[in-house]
């Protein structure tokens, strides 16, 4: 599973450190200690609570866009048959929904809880993994 510190937690929800900081106290986000002590928190518990906290705006006139639109986040779904997927990526208040081959999804070895970049342009979405 994708493991993940409480920044980059943070930074994926749109959110600062001590926001995450409090949900894990509460017990909305489970965590856990890692080799040196510091917080961490499965992708897929940070994928439950993105969708959980989405309030997405209503959909409305779009202004000007340009392929280099991109969209960090974590990825909350993925149904695959044996050519293509449905990859669902929750970049905060945004559900994104990208349709690529199966390979691919294997290639990248993308998992709910992963971090992806998903790039728009038109009515394409193409995702990627960070460097």
């Amino acid at each position: 599973m994708t493991q993940m510190r409480v920044s980059e937690a943070a930074e994926l929800l749109g959110v600062s450190t001590d926001t995450v900081r409090r949900a894990i106290e509460t017990g909305r986000l489970p965590s856990r200690k890692d080799g040196s002590g510091r917080a961490v928190v499965e992708g897929a518990d940070v994928a439950a609570l993105a969708q959980e906290q989405a309030h997405p705006a209503e959909v409305g006139a779009v202004g000007a866009s340009s392929p280099r639109n991109q969209l960090r986040g974590v990825v909350t779904r993925i149904v695959s048959d044996s050519v293509m997927s449905q990859v669902d990526i929750q970049a905060g208040p945004f559900r994104l929904v990208s349709l690529l081959s199966t390979e691919a999804v294997r290639e990248m070895d993308l998992q709910v809880g992963s971090v992806a970049i998903a790039t728009v342009k038109a009515t394409n979405v193409s995702v990627g993994v960070p460097a």
